[in-house]
């Protein structure tokens, strides 16, 4: 409750900037669901929506541009098509274990 309390609170002032970290965590399956619609139509109106996650689904779900972090470095900053291109992969889960394995870092 406190966590859907969070980003009622974030949320009702209709910010044009919206920042989030872990927004997801603790809530049950539907309140994410309408969490998720929630930031879609925020991409819709042209909103500037920054989230931090551990939940590959909910990137590949809802951001445009990505940039992958381990260990306080920065493996990959960029658009996610591009990252599938490169890396001839969809599954993020894959993608960023594989950049931490191989020792990439963004340059």
């Amino acid at each position: 409750m406190m966590q859907k309390v969070a980003i009622a609170r974030t949320l009702i002032h209709n910010p044009d900037i919206v920042l989030f970290d872990e927004p997801t965590t603790g809530l049950d399956i539907t309140s994410s669901n309408i969490f998720r619609e929630f930031i879609l139509q925020f991409k819709k109106e042209g909103k500037t929506i920054i989230f931090s996650t551990h939940i590959m689904d909910e990137i590949a779900q809802l951001c445009d541009d990505v940039i992958m972090m381990h260990k306080g470095q920065m493996v990959y900053e960029g658009g996610l098509e591009e990252l599938y291109e490169q890396e001839n992969s969809r599954d993020l889960n894959y993608l960023f274990t594989s950049k931490i394995v191989r020792g990439d870092l963004y340059v």
